[in-house]
């Protein structure tokens, strides 16, 4: 049914718990999975007058990034399990990173995303939005929404 699973990934708990769920049943299908995080390269403060150097936290944010997507792939290493990892970044300071997953999603091709969802509700969903719902309606393939445990 699903030979190809992508997971989206940020650090966060709810994306440790996604990841965990993608990884059980890549294994259980035999299939290959992917996991990938996105650095948002337009939520960067700008403007000289800040004296921050763009580069210098953009270095910081890919490094980050690449720690995130070594230790999810050592924590579901296993045999038979075939895991990749990609880094990708929104293509312009205006592409959601919703976008950028279901583009992820689209181009591999994956029959299935894997998200994890924080569980915001209210005021701090508004505010802060939802990656994963984004992510979903986006999407061109099934969705696996995977709440925080608890």
């Amino acid at each position: 049914m699903y030979s190809r699973i992508l997971v989206a990934i940020d650090g966060s708990p709810g994306a440790e718990h996604a990841l965990k769920h993608a990884a059980g049943l890549a294994k259980g299908l035999s299939a290959s999975l992917r996991i990938i995080h996105v650095v948002d390269i337009g939520l960067l403060p700008s403007g000289p007058e800040l004296g921050i150097d763009i580069d210098t936290l953009l270095d910081a944010r890919y490094a980050a990034a690449e720690k995130i997507l070594a230790t999810a792939q050592d924590s579901v290493q296993a045999p038979g399990l075939e895991v990749e990892t990609r880094l990708l970044d929104t293509a312009d300071p205006v592409q959601h990173v919703a976008a950028a997953i279901a583009e992820a999603a689209a181009s591999w091709p994956a029959d299935l995303l894997v998200l994890g969802t924080h569980g915001r509700r209210g005021v701090e969903r508004w505010l802060l939005g939802s990656v994963a719902e984004g992510a979903a309606r986006r999407s061109t393939v099934p969705v696996l929404l995977v709440p925080v445990p608890g």
